[in-house]
């Protein structure tokens, strides 16, 4: 039972309130600590049912907390910084309902408590000023004795012996500009598990990369005559990704192996698709998912990659927006990249990157032509995937960005 505090009515009846030990909230299922960003609250606050109070930091997003009940703020069991733990205690809270005069009626009062000392403090100033200017006409005399400092001349006389020797110092100093200072920055738990699946990725898949090269001028013909249309009616602007998805769908289903995956000593595949889209976030690389693409329209696909970055820009993705996936797409091509080795998405299998289109000489029918090209490379594991149905799958990609109407008629 928890513990009872007293309060002293007007009229001298005792109230009784409950105070409540408020315990860390459970995450996700593989999550049990995380990092304590940030206090919305402090304590002698009150905090609504359900309004967010803190954020925590975890290896995969930063989750609000909100609080389970309404009341005041006794205390904090944890600073901004420190590590807590799915179940201990967070902070206790007095129940009860707002006070009187709303939750703001605190700042108010003390609002008007600072007013006075501000108040207090230019008076005294404005007296000081009306002292000092009697002391500033006494003083007239020496300033005019001042310009004695007609020794200033001396070191400009001495001024053209240092140039000399400063000519040296002069390039010295030329150089101490340059900062040569360190900055050690702790890094975050996202970052830190970032690191950790690589680099896990690196040690157990036996990895392997395919390229080959896309002539994106049906594409970026279809995508020219139609975004304003698409843009017009569903309200999203019509890029490659969305094309991209759908044609991995495709060969997907076509080569199931690649959508596949190892658990334990078993082969898992899967007769769905759930893209995981790879999303850079100033905290660094989320992979939000999209479900079954293989039932979604191109444009619907697009809508979903606009609402999903969107949430993970504004910080507001969730673990459940990121779990599962059987397939990846990274889109480097964005940032200018014309050639990588993407890296595989564990437990998945196989990671599909695009990179920057750029204009470059190729033959068609025996003619020397100028093309928008952009390389495509697949990272596949190989424990899974053998090279035949690796090439077989990005081949279909290939023949599908470049002849879109492939799509309506299942080709």
């Amino acid at each position: 039972m928890s513990p009872l505090s007293t309060a002293f009515l007007k009229d001298g009846q005792k109230r009784y309130m409950a105070e409540k030990i408020i315990k860390v909230p459970p995450m996700a299922e593989s999550i049990q600590e995380g990092t304590l960003t940030q206090w919305h609250k402090k304590t002698g606050e009150f905090v609504a049912r359900d309004e967010v109070i803190s954020t925590i930091e975890t290896d995969k997003v930063d989750v609000t907390v909100n609080s389970p009940e309404s009341g005041t703020i006794l205390e904090l069991y944890h600073q901004e910084g420190d590590t807590v733990s799915v179940g201990g205690n967070f902070y206790r809270i007095e129940l009860g309902e707002a006070p009187e005069g709303g939750a703001e009626a605190p700042k108010e009062a003390e609002s008007k408590k600072s007013a006075p000392k501000e108040e207090a403090k230019p008076e005294p100033t404005k007296e000081a000023p009306k002292a000092a200017p009697e002391p500033v006409k006494k003083f007239d005399a020496p300033k005019a004795k001042s310009p004695e400092p007609a020794a200033a001349p001396k070191p400009a006389s001495s001024a053209p012996k240092t140039p000399a020797v400063p000519v040296e110092g002069e390039e010295f100093a030329g150089q101490l500009p340059g900062s040569r200072t360190e900055r050690r920055v702790k890094m975050n738990r996202m970052r830190l598990r970032i690191a950790e699946r690589l680099k896990e990725s690196q040690e157990t898949a036996a990895s392997l990369t395919t390229f080959n090269e896309v002539d994106m001028s049906n594409l970026m013909e279809m995508r020219k005559k139609y975004k304003d249309l698409v843009l017009e009616k569903h309200g999203v602007k019509l890029g490659f990704m969305g094309a991209f998805i759908k044609a991995a769908s495709a060969a997907l289903q076509e080569v199931p192996g690649v959508n596949a995956s190892i658990e334990g000593g078993e082969i898992v595949y899967h007769d769905y698709v759930d893209v995981s889209v790879a999303v850079a976030t100033p905290k660094g690389l989320v992979t939000p998912v999209l479900r079954n693409c293989e039932s979604l329209s191109m444009v619907q696909v697009e809508k979903a990659i606009a609402a999903l970055g969107k949430k993970a820009r504004d910080n507001q993705i969730t673990i459940e927006d990121m779990a599962g996936g059987t397939f990846t797409v990274s889109n480097g091509g964005v940032f200018g990249s014309l050639y990588g080795t993407p890296i595989i998405n564990l437990p998945q299998s196989a990671i599909l990157g695009m990179h920057a289109t750029k204009e470059r000489a190729v033959v068609i029918n025996g003619k020397v032509e100028v093309r928008p090209m952009m390389y495509i490379a697949l990272t596949y594991d190989h424990r899974v995937i053998d090279g035949r149905e690796a090439v077989t799958f990005l081949v279909k990609i290939k023949e599908i960005i470049e002849d879109p109407r492939r799509l309506l008629l299942d080709l």
